[in-house]
């Protein structure tokens, strides 16, 4: 299979089981249902692609695979804990409101589709691995690349635990959770986001280096850092929690680092 018939099957994979899931959600008049499939769907692509490619599950597909969908399951999962029984976000009942009888289409093109052609575009080094870049054997890129994915998964479990425990307590109503790995990175589990896509980049490129799949970890480090991620979580926190303002001037904002003194 071809680089660029990679990229269409797995464009084809990802539409098709984002319109899939737009239906569903007019059914349940819940477009959240698009935030816990957004991992699952890159495991989607992932083991698409390598069925249609006749891709043999050993050497490196099987460690990307295996990187992939270890991801997918524990993003899925505890999206899918965090969410249970709250209703629809409120970013979308924003966009209702604002659209209101033309926020089904709006939604199929603004929330699911772009969704879905952003996991292609995202998952090009998964791709590359599991055709063109599936020859050769294991190697130290491999190796290097596995132990990012690693931390990463490290940073995004632990810190979504973490944070999971803080807000569970009611005496930290209203506060700023400063803790653990939240002591070093404003968002460890962004960093490991992060971590995550640049070890995947590594462990795909062990086989056959293609500089074009760059792509795809520079497309997700822009959403952690520039989009969806950190730029809109703290667009409105300081207002929201006046204490965040000291946390901002002795935390790191992205990459772990040990906390300054607060001036």
């Amino acid at each position: 299979m071809s680089h660029l018939d990679a990229f269409g099957a797995s464009l084809a994979i990802a539409l098709s089981a984002m319109t899939l899931l737009w239906l569903v959600s007019l059914a349940r008049r819940d477009a959240s249902v698009v935030d816990p499939f957004w991992g699952a769907a890159f495991a989607l692509v992932a083991w698409g692609v390598a069925a249609l490619a006749g891709t043999p599950i050993s050497g490196r597909p099987l460690l990307l695979l295996a990187l992939v969908s270890a991801w997918a399951a524990r993003l899925t999962a505890y999206l899918l804990w965090r969410s249970r029984g709250k209703g629809e976000d409120y970013r979308y009942r924003a966009m209702r409101e604002r659209w209101g009888d033309r926020f089904p289409l709006v939604s199929l093109g603004t929330v699911f589709l772009l969704q879905g052609a952003l996991v292609a575009i995202v998952s090009l080094p998964v791709q590359h691995g599991l055709t063109a870049g599936a020859v050769g054997p294991l190697g130290l890129v491999d190796v290097v690349g596995a132990a990012i994915v690693a931390i990463g998964l490290f940073f995004e479990a632990v810190g979504d635990a973490q944070l999971a425990a803080f807000k569970a307590d009611p005496d930290n109503r209203g506060q700023v959770m400063d803790r653990g790995l939240w002591r070093y990175t404003r968002h460890p589990n962004y960093f490991g986001d992060f971590c995550v896509w640049w070890g995947l980049f590594l462990v795909s490129q062990g086989g056959a280096f293609a500089w074009w799949t760059l792509v795809g970890p520079v497309v997700m480090s822009t959403l952690l850092l520039r989009v969806s991620g950190v730029a809109l979580l703290e667009s409105t926190i300081t207002e929201r929690r006046p204490a965040y303002a000291a946390y901002i001037r002795r935390t790191s904002t992205f990459f772990p680092w040990p906390p300054r003194a607060d001036r």
